[in-house]
């Protein structure tokens, strides 16, 4: 059944074009949008997206408290995260993926699903970073 808090919610998961949201980054932006939802809906209808296969939910943070979701689009995909900024790309690598199924196999697993993110530190920060070391010195 379509609700208008549901439809809200996807809305705003459908902008974001493959991006990972927060809940709460979903609270604020229904509010910019003068949608005043509970924090509870939020998480409520993210529970439900997530139950029916429509969004994915991700933690990437070590301290692994904070969830992010995406639309599941149905293509698996690994992810790298940057450990500065928290940035999240998104690869596949067809060696990567039949090394998994190999090493199941070896073992006696029949894989039913699996999730690889890798972290390290991004071009981006990489640069920012060798930038201050330049000027320091």
């Amino acid at each position: 059944m379509e609700t208008t808090p549901r439809l809200a919610i996807l809305k705003i998961l459908e902008l974001g074009k493959g991006k990972h949201v927060s809940a709460e980054a979903i609270y604020r932006r229904l509010l910019k949008k003068n949608i005043p939802l509970p924090m509870s809906t939020v998480y409520r209808v993210l529970g439900q997206f997530e139950s029916a296969g429509i969004v994915q939910r991700h933690i990437f943070d070590a301290e692994r408290s904070a969830s992010v979701f995406e639309l599941n689009n149905k293509v698996h995909h690994d992810h790298m995260i940057c450990i500065t900024c928290g940035s999240v790309s998104h690869f596949v690598d067809k060696k990567i993926e039949e090394r998994q199924l190999t090493i199941a196999k070896n073992l006696g697993f029949e894989l039913t699903d699996h999730s690889l993110n890798m972290y390290g530190v991004c071009c981006s920060c990489v640069a920012i970073d060798a930038a201050r070391e330049s000027v320091s010195e």
